[in-house]
């Protein structure tokens, strides 16, 4: 059984996921008034997948028996310069969520609850992928520097990613 504090914390982090997923929603507005209609679309997989990591966190707390909290999020950022800067705030951002994926697993160990343990453990990992795919593409973003012709190389890439729905996964927009 999930105790309260642990469950407080899983709803605190279930609406950070839904505040990730508005980041990235915005930022695929952004790119698209860019003209980057390639990384519009990886910025839109990527609200797809956060609206999924949100519905695991509500899915896994309601079957706990617990009764979830929506909180007030605030505003998200809706311009950015580049395209090499939203990547860049992408791993940051990322890199707070692996944080908080990390203390939660924490605290699920330090509460002896297994369930809890077990259920983050596809965090982790997904983690660990979110940030490696965001340096690769910082990293090739810098190579290219302000080249048009390698920006738009990178954006016909970024066009191919595509949304996969996590086998098991509750369905989420």
């Amino acid at each position: 059984m999930i105790s309260k504090k642990v469950a407080d914390s899983l709803n605190k982090h279930m609406n950070l996921e839904l505040y990730s997923a508005h980041i990235y929603l915005s930022m695929s507005s952004c790119a698209n008034e860019m003209g980057l209609k390639g990384a519009a679309n990886w910025f839109m997989v990527q609200y797809r997948e956060e609206m999924v990591h949100f519905m695991k966190f509500y899915t896994y707390l309601v079957d706990q028996g617990m009764n979830i909290e929506l909180l007030s999020s605030k505003a998200v950022p809706n311009t950015y310069k580049s395209l090499l800067e939203m990547m860049q705030r992408t791993l940051t951002h990322e890199e707070l969520i692996s944080k908080c994926i990390n203390d939660l697993s924490e605290q699920a160990v330090q509460a002896k609850d297994h369930a809890t343990q077990i259920f983050l453990q596809w965090f982790v990992t997904e983690q660990v992928e979110e940030e490696n795919n965001d340096r690769d593409l910082i990293a090739k973003l810098k190579l290219v520097g302000d080249n048009g012709h390698g920006i738009l190389m990178i954006d016909a890439d970024m066009a191919q990613r595509v949304f996969v729905q996590p086998v098991g996964a509750p369905l989420a927009v």
